[in-house]
This record gives structure tokens, C-alpha cells and sequence, in this order.
């Protein structure tokens, strides 16, 4: 027998997502509120450096920290101060850049002077702190200009641009690195080429590569240094910058009725004072017992013999809100993998927490240092993971050091604690501790295949009694 096809009742019209006229719950709204700050806590936190960036004038120094207009950078022009306080987990094995892009505003020119046989790599990220670029010795870019544009922009690309790179939000982040290793020679040598590092809107492109010495850069004084990383992100104010935050970046396939359920309950809780406040108390909370747990190396990753951790996919975070989320409150800005292979550990070898009533070494088989075909560093941070100043001004260890020594048989022991020791090799191999609890940092910049697949990892921290 024919029957007539009937059709499905959920084939009716139906709206996108959420009605944002249906009545919704104080405890509703807050269990949306706490999701969403978590999964875009980053996301606020990079649209608030965009803010702060928006408010300067001109290139400046003020104190440690770089500051520079929209759509252009400022060079450093040594290794980067220990009260730095605005990143957390700085590097003093390269020379750094910082700037933040509008794309909205304008496409942006990024410069690559000819480095040589330096080490170099320019991190460039979107608003979810993913990378949209491959600028580096590892990817065999070539000096030129290469063009950042948004992604609805459909100019004319000018001759001369070598290649153009498409960001999936308006707002990002430009941080080149510079190997510069530990002499006097070095630092001076490094001079030249950093003046070829330069950003500039698509407006004032010639085809001419234009310099700037960094040295004559105006100068202020900066605040007094803080103990912990620049707060970035504020439950009282997320909810009030969270629409513009969204508009910038778009959902991502799959995450458009993630979109829509925020969005919904932001429409409800505009003229509701009592669901923002619902909002803002959840965020308090999962800002507490959610976000800020992450900052413990520890508590997220990939575990490693030693009790070390690493992650796989650094500013390639795709839909892996959870690590996203990790990195950005623990050590944001982080390369590509392919760039650079980052190793973390808060533990000695029997799993205590690291501390500067103790002493540890840590020792590298002859032959077992990080295998890189660029450079690799053991970084020392506090608790808070930033630097602290030590009688002999060093805070990482590796190659840029020429006067390391090694054992007879080949071997690298580092010495990680407080006190100076007594014994000149040793002490050669000093590691400073900070006081109280400490971390350590293995960097693997363009490393080799064994970094990346696990069959090399780093040895224990352990503890020397």
C-alpha cells in the first residue's frame, strides 16, 4: 500500500538557537556564565591588551615593559628585564618584539631583515591565541615583507609583498624572538639586524625596508613591579566586554550554538540586574576554582617520566578549550610546535613540591641535552612564574651559555639552588633559586623529531641532600 510521505515534525522552521524573550534562571544563567568564562577567558584576556595597546601614543620603554600603538611593535633591545610582569614565563634566551594588531583598522606590513645564520621566529597569533602564521628560520622564510589582513579584507595585495597571511579574528598579537646568545660580542653583533624588525600599516608600504634604531627610543619611568602577571581578565567587567569579544572572533564549525546560548543569555541579562549579578558571581567562582588551579604546571598536560609535563598543541588549540584555557593563565603565547617544544615541571623526582630549602640537579646524559636543530634553555621562574634578580644575573641555562662545564664523561649537571656552591664547576653551572616554591622550563626551539614524539624527555629534578 502508497502512503503519502510525511514529514518529520523537527523539519518545521526553527529559530538558530535560544529565544532571547523566554524568561531564564538566576541558576541558569550562572551555569552559562561559568562555562563561558572559561572556554573564553583567553580570548578577553588577549582583547585587553588589544584595549590597553589602543591607548598608546608612540613607541616607548616604560620601565621593563614595550609599549607601541595599534598595528605596530616595539623591539627590546637585550634580553628582557626580570620585573617584566605583563607575560608570564619570559625568556632571557632571545631578544623580543611586541605589538598588537587591529586588522579591522588596517592590514598590517611585518618586516624580515636578512638574520644570517641567526636563530629567528616571529610568533603571530589571532584573538584564541592560535597561530595564523609560519615566519621563521624553520619554515626557510626569506627577508621581505609579508602582509597580516583580517579576515574580510579583499584589497589589492602590492607588489613586493612576499606572501599574505589571513587571521580568523580582527584582533592578534605579533611577538618576534631573536636568538642572541650570553656574550658581550653577541649582544653587540645582534644591534644591526633589529633595526630591519618593524610593523606598520599597509598604508605606508613602499617596497623600501625601513629601519628604526631602538635606542633612541623615548624612555619613562613604569610602576613599581608586581608579584604576579598583569590581571587581564575581571569577572566585574567580562560579561560587558564578552560581545565584543565574540563578534571578533566567530564561531568556529560546531561552536555556533555554543555562540548562540551565551548570546542569548547576555540579551536576558541586560536589563536584568539580577541575572548579571548571578553572572558575575559564577564567573568569581570558576575564576577560583576552575581558571586559576591552571597556573600549576602541574595540573594540566601531557605527564612525562619525572613528573614533567608538556602539551601537543600549542597555539593550535582548535576546539581544546581546557588547554587553551591552561596556557593562557599559566604561560601565554606560546609557539607552534613545529617552533618550539615547551617542557614543564613544578616537581622534583619523588613528586615534592620544588623549593629553595632544597637543592636539586638536574643532569643531562653526554649527548642528552634537548635535541634542536635551533637552541634549547632550562628556565628557572618563581612562584608567581616570573624571574627574580640572583647575585649573577642568570635565569635560564643552555646554549647561549659558552661556560658551562661538562663532566668527564660528557654529562651536564645543572645546579638548581639558592646559595652559591662552593665548587667552581659547580658554580659554573649555577642555577639561582628563588625563595619559596619554583618552577623549571625546558625550551626546544625548532626542535628534532625525538623532542616532539617523546623519545627524548628531560631528566628529574632531583634533590641533593
Amino acid at each position: 500500500m502508497n502512503r503519502p510521505p510525511v514529514s518529520p515534525g523537527w523539519a518545521r522552521a526553527l529559530p538558530p538557537g535560544p529565544d532571547a524573550r523566554v524568561s531564564i534562571t538566576e541558576a541558569y544563567a550562572a551555569h552559562v556564565a561559568r562555562d563561558v568564562f572559561f572556554w573564553a577567558w583567553p580570548l578577553v584576556n588577549l582583547y585587553n591588551r588589544r584595549l590597553a595597546f589602543s591607548k598608546m601614543k608612540e613607541q616607548r620603554y616604560a620601565g621593563p615593559l614595550l609599549e607601541a600603538p595599534l598595528n605596530r611593535l616595539t623591539m627590546l633591545r637585550d634580553y628582557v628585564d626580570p620585573e617584566e610582569r605583563n607575560v608570564a614565563c619570559p625568556n632571557q634566551d632571545v631578544v623580543y618584539g611586541l605589538g598588537m594588531l587591529a586588522l579591522d583598522v588596517s592590514p598590517v606590513v611585518v618586516q624580515v631583515p636578512d638574520f644570517g645564520d641567526r636563530f629567528w621566529v616571529y610568533q603571530v597569533v589571532d584573538l584564541r591565541t592560535d597561530s595564523f602564521v609560519k615566519l621563521g628560520k624553520m619554515h626557510g622564510s626569506s627577508p621581505g615583507f609579508y602582509l597580516l589582513v583580517g579576515p574580510d579584507w579583499r584589497g589589492e595585495v602590492p607588489r613586493g609583498i612576499t606572501r599574505v597571511f589571513r587571521a580568523s579574528s580582527q584582533t592578534g598579537l605579533v611577538a618576534p624572538r631573536i636568538f642572541q646568545d650570553d656574550t658581550a660580542q653577541d649582544k653587540a653583533a645582534i644591534q644591526a639586524v633589529l633595526t630591519g624588525i618593524m610593523m606598520y600599516p599597509l598604508a605606508e608600504y613602499d617596497g623600501q625596508m625601513k629601519h628604526i634604531d631602538w635606542s633612541k627610543l623615548p624612555k619613562v619611568p613604569g610602576g613599581p613591579p608586581g608579584e604576579e602577571e598583569t590581571r587581564w581578565v575581571l569577572p566585574e567587567r567580562f560579561f560587558d566586554e564578552l560581545p565584543d569579544v565574540l563578534a571578533d572572533a566567530p564561531p568556529l564549525p560546531g561552536e555556533e550554538a555554543r555562540y548562540a546560548q551565551v548570546l542569548a543569555v547576555l540579551a536576558a541579562a541586560k536589563d536584568d540586574p539580577k541575572l548579571k549579578q548571578a553572572m558575575i558571581e559564577a564567573a568569581r567562582d570558576a575564576e577560583e576554582k576552575l581558571v586559576n588551579p591552571l597556573f600549576q604546571f602541574r595540573n594540566y598536560g601531557l605527564r612525562l617520566p619525572h613528573h614533567w609535563r608538556t602539551i601537543s598543541n600549542e597555539s593550535a588549540f582548535g576546539s581544546d578549550y581546557f588547554t587553551r584555557t591552561a596556557v593562557a593563565k599559566s604561560n601565554i603565547l606560546v609557539n607552534s610546535p613545529d617552533e618550539t617544544k615547551y617542557f614543564y615541571q613544578d616537581l622534583d623526582e619523588a613528586g615534592q613540591r620544588l623549593n629553595s630549602a632544597n637543592r636539586y640537579t638536574v643532569s643531562f646524559p653526554k649527548d642528552g641535552t634537548p635535541p634542536v636543530n635551533g637552541f634549547w634553555s632550562l628556565s628557572i621562574y618563581n612562584e608567581h612564574h616570573f624571574f627574580v634578580a640572583n647575585p649573577i644575573g642568570r635565569f635560564s641555562v643552555g646554549t647561549k651559555n659558552k661556560d658551562l662545564q661538562l663532566a668527564a664523561d660528557g654529562s651536564l649537571t645543572i645546579h638548581v639552588q639558592t646559595e652559591a656552591p662552593t665548587d667552581p664547576v659547580q658554580r659554573a653551572n649555577w642555577l639561582p633559586a628563588p625563595k619559596g616554591d619554583f618552577s623549571l622550563y625546558v625550551r626546544a626551539y625548532w626542535p628534532k623529531v625525538a623532542a616532539m614524539d617523546g623519545s627524548w624527555t628531560p631528566p628529574p629534578a632531583r634533590r641533593i641532600d
